[in-house]
Order: C-alpha cells, then structure tokens, then sequence
C-alpha cells in the first residue's frame, strides 16, 4: 500500500474499503479498514428449526433481507416481510412461499421514515400476533441526498436507527413474553467512522452523506449495547452486525457506487452470503452470554472506543426516547 490515496488492489481487499474511502477523509480508521476488510464469508452452520416461532424482518422485500427471511421460512417460521414497497413484498413473499414450501410467510406494510406508519405496523402485528421471538431490524438506506422523514429526521438517522429504535420499543413487551426470543440490528463496519454528534444529530448544521450513514450505523452499535444492558434478566438478547459488502439495492443512490460494486463485483457478497451473520446471530444456540456484542461474518468482532462508550449509549438512548416521545419508566 502507498500513501494516502493510493490503494494496492489484490484478491484479499473488499471494495467495502474502496467505496468508504471514496466519500471519508483518510485517517486512522480508513487505514485500518483498508486493512481489515478482506472478503471473508462466515456461514451460519445452525441446524436449529422453527416451527411455531414468529419472525419479523424489515426490508424483506429484498437483498439481505430477502435471503434473510427465506432462511428462516425454510426453517419453519411465521416470517412476516416488513416493507414499504407492498408490491416487491409481495412478490418475494411469492417467490420464497415457492421455494420453501411454507405459506405462512406474510407481507405488511412498514414505512421507517414515517412514525405514523411505524406505530399502525407494530399495532396491527400486536392484535394479530401473541409471539415474536425473533426481529430483525434489516432496512437501511445509504448515500441520501440530504433530505428528512416525515417527522423531520434525518433519513439516514431516521430510518437505520430511530424507526428501529421505535419499532423495538413497541413491541418489547412481546418479546419479553415470548421469550427467549432476540433482536438483530443491522450495522456496518462503517459505524467505526462513525461520531454521535447531539447538537447535529439531523444534519442542520453541516452534512456529509457518507459521513451520515457511518452515524446511523454507529448508533446501532450502541443502541444494541444499551438495548441490551436495559433488557438483562429478561431473555431476550440482542446483536449487531455487519454483514459485509453486499451487492443489493444500498448503493441505489449513488451511481458512482453502483458503477465501483460492478467493477469489484467478484470481491462482494451475494445477498445469501450477506445474509449468514444475521441468521447467525438469530439462530445460533448458546450465544445469549455474548448479548450486546457486535458481529461480522459469523463471529464477535472488534469494536471501537466510541462504539463501546456506554455514556454515549445512554445519552442516546435518551434523545431518542425524546425525538420519539417514548415516555421512559
């Protein structure tokens, strides 16, 4: 490798590193993701089976998502597909009833970005369903033209992490009832570069949407670590993850991105192998004393400082509960 803006490609690199580092400053975080980040492809071996269990996946209809919840059908769970394009939903839904052979796999409508829509979801499942062991918290956007979610978020906040958040706190109580049961938040290792900055949590003051997303995800990271400190005793554990460089529907909104995974297209995950580090973390028996932790390619991954300061995860978890005025106990 050369110095910075140099890059020495080999079989080992995964453009993962390419694509961040074509939006972030170089420092010590980009230099170690350069190095990090080699194709690597954990498989989650779990035999486990799922009969009578119900499972919610947000942005199912699709990508990691849709292999995601293809897994779990097969294994034969009650999958509800949780997205806002009911159309792809369910054709998805379609496609993995074929190929499973279970019809209880089945389509709501979720929008992230609209608390409205998000409350209406977790309502409309609570009349439905009296269990959920396990949710998978899937949908994500990245590269976002600045813009806002009805309740004047900033998307990438907004969507990866407080629709989340919200739909994780309405349907707790559930959880906790059905359990054991866990929770599965989808990260990145871009949350490594990643800052919770409280006086700019929206973007108002100055945005970089790459730099965005990198928050969104490291808000992940703590809030699975906070989720977890709060939800001890309880039986249900929660994970987050990275599932890798994958080539699905992320990097619709920056074409420059589409064009680099095209290019770098045998170094880069398909769906079903991005898909191995959630199941993993869903199904794997035993894994409750590693609650909280962070995962990549089918095992517990190293997290940075600010990734593990629990007065951030705290502070957090408290603006969030303000943004979405979620009374506290």
């Amino acid at each position: 490798m050369g110095g910075p803006g140099c890059v020495t490609l080999g079989k080992s690199l995964n453009p993962h590193c390419l694509v961040l580092t074509t939006f972030l400053p170089w420092n010590q975080y980009t230099v170690w993701i350069l190095r990090r980040e080699a194709v690597s492809k954990g498989v989650c071996t779990s035999t486990v089976q799922l009969p009578g269990k119900v499972v919610i996946v947000t942005g199912a209809n699709t990508g990691i998502g849709k292999e995601t919840a293809k897994d779990l059908a097969q294994r034969g769970a009650r999958v509800y597909i949780a997205c806002r394009d009911l159309q792809k939903g369910e054709l998805a839904a379609s496609e993995i009833r074929a190929k499973t052979g279970n019809q209880q796999v089945l389509v709501r409508k979720l929008d992230l970005s609209d608390t409205k829509s998000i409350r209406a979801f977790a309502e409309a499942f609570l009349a439905e369903e009296k269990h959920l062991h396990i949710l998978i918290n899937n949908a994500g956007v990245m590269m976002c033209p600045y813009s806002k979610t009805a309740d004047g978020f900033e998307m990438h906040m907004g969507i990866n992490y407080l629709g989340h958040f919200l739909l994780t706190h309405l349907l707790l109580e559930r959880l906790k009832e059905s359990a054991p049961s866990r929770v599965v938040n989808l990260s990145s290792l871009a949350f490594h570069l990643g800052r919770i900055h409280f006086y700019n949590l929206h973007g108002e003051k100055y945005y970089n949407r790459g730099l965005a997303y990198c928050h969104s995800k490291l808000a992940n990271v703590l809030f699975t670590q906070e989720l977890s400190r709060r939800l001890k005793g309880t039986g249900v554990t929660t994970y987050s993850v990275h599932p890798g460089t994958v080539d699905s529907d992320l990097f619709r909104h920056s074409l420059f991105l589409k064009l680099l995974v095209k290019l770098f297209s045998s170094f880069i995950k398909t769906p079903q192998e991005g898909a191995q580090t959630s199941l993993y973390c869903a199904l794997t028996e035993g894994l409750e004393p590693l609650s909280g932790n962070h995962f990549s390619d089918c095992r517990p991954a190293w997290i940075s400082s600010r990734g593990r300061n629990m007065t951030t995860a705290m502070r957090l978890w408290d603006a969030s509960c303000n943004m979405l005025g979620i009374q506290q106990d």
